[in-house]
Protein backbone atom coordinates (compact mmCIF):
# COMPACT_ATOMS: atom_id res chain seq x y z
CA UNK A 1 0.00 0.00 0.00
CA UNK A 2 1.34 3.47 -1.05
CA UNK A 3 2.05 6.28 1.88
CA UNK A 4 -0.32 8.50 1.00
CA UNK A 5 -3.03 6.07 0.62
CA UNK A 6 -2.42 4.78 4.39
CA UNK A 7 -2.22 7.73 5.72
CA UNK A 8 -5.30 8.71 4.22
CA UNK A 9 -6.27 5.37 5.86
CA UNK A 10 -5.30 6.71 9.18
CA UNK A 11 -7.07 9.47 9.22
CA UNK A 12 -10.09 8.44 8.49
CA UNK A 13 -9.71 5.48 11.45
CA UNK A 14 -8.75 8.69 13.70
CA UNK A 15 -11.50 10.27 12.89
CA UNK A 16 -14.05 7.52 13.61
CA UNK A 17 -12.10 6.95 17.23
CA UNK A 18 -13.40 10.65 18.09
CA UNK A 19 -16.87 10.57 16.81
CA UNK A 20 -17.03 7.35 18.95
CA UNK A 21 -15.40 8.88 21.75
CA UNK A 22 -18.16 11.59 21.73
CA UNK A 23 -20.78 9.64 21.20
CA UNK A 24 -19.76 7.72 24.48
CA UNK A 25 -19.91 10.72 26.63
CA UNK A 26 -22.42 12.47 25.05
CA UNK A 27 -25.66 10.39 23.50
CA UNK A 28 -27.73 8.48 25.97
CA UNK A 29 -28.02 5.27 23.66
CA UNK A 30 -24.49 4.90 23.56
CA UNK A 31 -23.82 5.58 27.50
CA UNK A 32 -26.02 2.48 28.20
CA UNK A 33 -24.15 0.26 25.85
CA UNK A 34 -22.29 -2.80 27.20
CA UNK A 35 -20.42 -5.90 25.35
CA UNK A 36 -22.95 -7.87 26.15
CA UNK A 37 -25.74 -5.40 24.65
CA UNK A 38 -23.79 -4.91 21.69
CA UNK A 39 -22.87 -8.32 20.76
CA UNK A 40 -26.92 -9.63 19.13
CA UNK A 41 -26.60 -6.61 17.24
CA UNK A 42 -22.83 -7.32 15.91
CA UNK A 43 -24.30 -10.90 14.79
CA UNK A 44 -26.88 -9.02 12.52
CA UNK A 45 -24.68 -6.80 11.06
CA UNK A 46 -22.40 -9.65 10.01
CA UNK A 47 -25.33 -11.38 8.73
CA UNK A 48 -26.23 -8.17 6.40
CA UNK A 49 -22.63 -7.83 5.52
CA UNK A 50 -22.69 -11.76 4.23
CA UNK A 51 -25.96 -11.27 2.33
CA UNK A 52 -24.44 -8.18 0.95
CA UNK A 53 -21.75 -10.04 -0.21
CA UNK A 54 -24.00 -12.41 -1.85
CA UNK A 55 -25.74 -10.38 -3.71
CA UNK A 56 -22.50 -8.71 -4.71
CA UNK A 57 -23.79 -5.49 -4.01
CA UNK A 58 -20.46 -2.91 -3.75
CA UNK A 59 -21.93 -0.15 -2.19
CA UNK A 60 -24.25 -2.48 0.39
CA UNK A 61 -20.75 -3.94 1.37
CA UNK A 62 -18.92 -0.98 2.17
CA UNK A 63 -22.00 0.31 4.51
CA UNK A 64 -22.13 -3.16 6.01
CA UNK A 65 -18.38 -2.81 6.48
CA UNK A 66 -18.14 0.39 7.93
CA UNK A 67 -20.94 -0.78 10.29
CA UNK A 68 -18.69 -3.73 11.73
CA UNK A 69 -15.60 -1.71 11.67
CA UNK A 70 -17.88 0.64 14.02
CA UNK A 71 -18.83 -2.30 16.28
CA UNK A 72 -14.92 -3.11 16.69
CA UNK A 73 -13.76 0.72 17.67
CA UNK A 74 -17.36 0.81 19.99
CA UNK A 75 -15.94 -2.47 22.14
CA UNK A 76 -12.56 -0.99 22.32
CA UNK A 77 -13.62 2.22 23.86
CA UNK A 78 -15.80 0.16 26.40
CA UNK A 79 -12.82 -1.97 27.02
CA UNK A 80 -10.44 1.37 27.26
CA UNK A 81 -12.88 1.97 30.00
CA UNK A 82 -12.51 -0.87 32.09
CA UNK A 83 -8.58 -1.18 31.43
CA UNK A 84 -9.35 -4.38 30.18
CA UNK A 85 -8.72 -4.10 26.43
CA UNK A 86 -8.57 -0.73 23.86
CA UNK A 87 -7.85 -0.23 20.08
CA UNK A 88 -4.19 -0.42 20.08
CA UNK A 89 -4.16 -3.81 22.05
CA UNK A 90 -6.79 -5.30 19.68
CA UNK A 91 -4.67 -3.74 16.79
CA UNK A 92 -1.15 -5.23 18.08
CA UNK A 93 -2.83 -8.49 19.07
CA UNK A 94 -3.72 -9.16 16.11
CA UNK A 95 -0.23 -8.54 14.32
CA UNK A 96 1.70 -10.70 16.57
CA UNK A 97 -0.71 -13.47 15.43
CA UNK A 98 -0.50 -12.82 12.06
CA UNK A 99 3.21 -12.27 12.70
CA UNK A 100 3.60 -15.75 14.64
CA UNK A 101 1.39 -17.96 12.37
CA UNK A 102 2.89 -16.98 9.12
CA UNK A 103 6.70 -18.35 10.22
CA UNK A 104 6.62 -18.81 5.93
CA UNK A 105 7.06 -15.27 5.74
CA UNK A 106 8.49 -13.52 8.68
CA UNK A 107 10.75 -16.55 9.62
CA UNK A 108 12.88 -19.12 7.72
CA UNK A 109 10.20 -21.63 7.32
CA UNK A 110 9.38 -22.72 3.69
CA UNK A 111 5.96 -23.97 2.23
CA UNK A 112 4.79 -25.43 -1.12
CA UNK A 113 1.33 -24.55 -1.56
CA UNK A 114 -2.43 -23.30 0.94
CA UNK A 115 -2.75 -26.47 1.95
CA UNK A 116 1.24 -26.24 4.08
CA UNK A 117 0.31 -23.02 5.38
CA UNK A 118 -3.01 -24.11 6.57
CA UNK A 119 -1.26 -27.33 8.25
CA UNK A 120 1.40 -25.08 9.68
CA UNK A 121 -1.48 -22.12 10.89
CA UNK A 122 -3.32 -25.47 13.22
CA UNK A 123 0.19 -27.03 14.45
CA UNK A 124 1.06 -23.51 15.57
CA UNK A 125 -2.33 -23.47 17.11
CA UNK A 126 -1.54 -26.21 19.42
CA UNK A 127 1.52 -25.56 20.36
CA UNK A 128 0.25 -21.77 21.69
CA UNK A 129 -1.73 -24.20 24.27
CA UNK A 130 -5.51 -25.09 22.90
CA UNK A 131 -6.08 -29.05 23.91
CA UNK A 132 -7.38 -29.67 20.66
CA UNK A 133 -7.63 -28.63 16.76
CA UNK A 134 -11.17 -28.19 17.27
CA UNK A 135 -10.95 -25.84 20.30
CA UNK A 136 -11.23 -22.85 17.90
CA UNK A 137 -14.70 -23.86 16.13
CA UNK A 138 -17.12 -21.41 18.12
CA UNK A 139 -20.04 -23.41 19.78
CA UNK A 140 -22.64 -20.81 18.80
CA UNK A 141 -21.97 -21.38 14.91
CA UNK A 142 -25.15 -22.36 13.02
CA UNK A 143 -24.53 -26.10 12.08
CA UNK A 144 -23.82 -25.92 8.52
CA UNK A 145 -21.12 -23.43 8.98
CA UNK A 146 -19.85 -25.45 12.02
CA UNK A 147 -20.17 -28.22 10.70
CA UNK A 148 -17.82 -26.60 7.66
CA UNK A 149 -15.15 -25.01 10.29
CA UNK A 150 -14.97 -29.14 12.18
CA UNK A 151 -14.30 -30.14 8.72
CA UNK A 152 -11.94 -28.03 7.22
CA UNK A 153 -10.09 -28.05 10.78
CA UNK A 154 -9.73 -31.76 10.87
CA UNK A 155 -8.34 -32.13 7.29
CA UNK A 156 -5.34 -29.08 8.15
CA UNK A 157 -3.75 -32.07 10.15
CA UNK A 158 -4.72 -34.94 7.44
CA UNK A 159 -7.83 -35.99 8.85
CA UNK A 160 -9.37 -36.22 5.53
CA UNK A 161 -10.30 -38.74 2.34
CA UNK A 162 -8.10 -39.26 -0.28
CA UNK A 163 -10.72 -37.87 -2.97
CA UNK A 164 -13.67 -36.89 -3.57
CA UNK A 165 -14.95 -39.80 -5.23
CA UNK A 166 -14.58 -41.50 -1.56
CA UNK A 167 -16.32 -39.01 -0.02
CA UNK A 168 -19.49 -39.26 -2.90
CA UNK A 169 -19.59 -42.89 -1.70
CA UNK A 170 -19.65 -41.78 2.15
CA UNK A 171 -22.54 -39.69 1.05
CA UNK A 172 -24.44 -42.48 -0.86
CA UNK A 173 -23.70 -45.27 1.88
CA UNK A 174 -25.65 -42.18 4.58
CA UNK A 175 -28.59 -42.13 2.15
CA UNK A 176 -28.97 -45.90 2.21
CA UNK A 177 -28.38 -46.10 5.40
CA UNK A 178 -31.14 -42.71 6.57
CA UNK A 179 -33.59 -44.72 4.10
CA UNK A 180 -32.98 -47.53 6.48
CA UNK A 181 -33.85 -46.05 9.71
CA UNK A 182 -36.77 -44.35 7.66
CA UNK A 183 -38.20 -47.82 7.39
CA UNK A 184 -37.68 -49.50 10.40
CA UNK A 185 -36.14 -47.05 13.35
CA UNK A 186 -36.99 -44.17 15.67
CA UNK A 187 -37.76 -40.77 14.87
CA UNK A 188 -34.18 -40.25 17.07
CA UNK A 189 -32.53 -42.84 14.63
CA UNK A 190 -33.81 -41.28 11.43
CA UNK A 191 -33.02 -37.71 12.57
CA UNK A 192 -29.37 -38.87 13.57
CA UNK A 193 -28.99 -40.33 10.01
CA UNK A 194 -30.33 -37.39 8.49
CA UNK A 195 -27.72 -35.43 10.34
CA UNK A 196 -24.83 -37.80 9.20
CA UNK A 197 -26.17 -36.98 5.50
CA UNK A 198 -25.93 -33.31 6.16
CA UNK A 199 -22.67 -33.70 7.82
CA UNK A 200 -21.53 -35.81 4.55
CA UNK A 201 -22.73 -33.17 2.15
CA UNK A 202 -21.20 -30.28 3.57
CA UNK A 203 -17.80 -32.45 3.11
CA UNK A 204 -18.87 -32.98 -0.30
CA UNK A 205 -18.69 -29.51 -0.89
CA UNK A 206 -15.79 -28.81 0.65
CA UNK A 207 -14.05 -31.59 -2.13
CA UNK A 208 -15.71 -29.92 -5.16
CA UNK A 209 -14.80 -26.33 -4.29
CA UNK A 210 -18.42 -25.12 -3.33
CA UNK A 211 -19.34 -23.33 0.25
CA UNK A 212 -22.57 -25.08 1.56
CA UNK A 213 -23.97 -22.24 3.65
CA UNK A 214 -23.19 -19.36 0.35
CA UNK A 215 -25.10 -22.19 -1.63
CA UNK A 216 -28.09 -23.12 0.56
CA UNK A 217 -28.75 -19.38 0.90
CA UNK A 218 -28.31 -18.67 -3.21
CA UNK A 219 -31.00 -21.23 -2.79
CA UNK A 220 -33.51 -19.50 -0.12
CA UNK A 221 -33.14 -16.72 -2.13
CA UNK A 222 -33.88 -18.61 -5.30
CA UNK A 223 -37.00 -20.08 -3.91
CA UNK A 224 -38.12 -16.99 -2.45
CA UNK A 225 -38.12 -14.98 -5.19
CA UNK A 226 -39.66 -17.50 -7.22
CA UNK A 227 -42.58 -18.09 -4.85
CA UNK A 228 -43.02 -14.19 -4.37
CA UNK A 229 -43.26 -13.98 -8.36
CA UNK A 230 -46.10 -16.69 -7.93
CA UNK A 231 -47.99 -14.71 -5.66
CA UNK A 232 -47.72 -11.78 -7.83
CA UNK A 233 -49.05 -13.16 -11.18
CA UNK A 234 -51.81 -15.10 -8.76
CA UNK A 235 -52.81 -11.84 -7.36
CA UNK A 236 -52.84 -10.01 -10.80
CA UNK A 237 -55.10 -12.70 -12.70
CA UNK A 238 -57.33 -12.59 -9.00
CA UNK A 239 -56.58 -16.33 -8.32
CA UNK A 240 -55.50 -17.40 -4.62
CA UNK A 241 -53.55 -20.68 -4.14
CA UNK A 242 -56.66 -23.04 -2.32
CA UNK A 243 -58.12 -22.71 -5.92
CA UNK A 244 -55.52 -24.55 -7.75
CA UNK A 245 -53.97 -27.99 -7.47
CA UNK A 246 -50.02 -28.92 -7.78
CA UNK A 247 -50.12 -29.55 -11.07
CA UNK A 248 -51.47 -25.97 -11.83
CA UNK A 249 -48.76 -24.30 -9.11
CA UNK A 250 -46.63 -25.97 -11.24
CA UNK A 251 -47.04 -23.80 -14.16
CA UNK A 252 -46.77 -20.67 -12.25
CA UNK A 253 -43.48 -21.99 -10.93
CA UNK A 254 -42.60 -22.91 -14.62
CA UNK A 255 -43.34 -19.23 -15.67
CA UNK A 256 -41.00 -17.78 -12.34
CA UNK A 257 -38.16 -20.00 -13.67
CA UNK A 258 -38.40 -18.87 -17.81
CA UNK A 259 -38.69 -15.55 -15.98
CA UNK A 260 -35.35 -16.05 -14.21
CA UNK A 261 -33.76 -17.45 -17.73
CA UNK A 262 -34.56 -14.01 -19.34
CA UNK A 263 -33.41 -11.26 -16.76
Amino acid sequence: MQSGSKHKDLEAIERLLVIMDELREKCPWDQKQTLESLRHLTIEETYELADAILEDDKAEINKELGDLLLHIVFYARIGSETGDFDMSTIAHSICEKLIHRHPHIYGDVEVQDEEEVKKNWEALKLKEGRSSILEGVPKSLPALIKASRIQDKVSGIGFDWDNRLQVLAKVKEEIEELEEEISNGTVEDVEQEFGDLLFSLVNYARYIGVNPENALERTNKKFINRFQFMEEELKREGISFSELNLKQMDVYWDRAKQREKKS
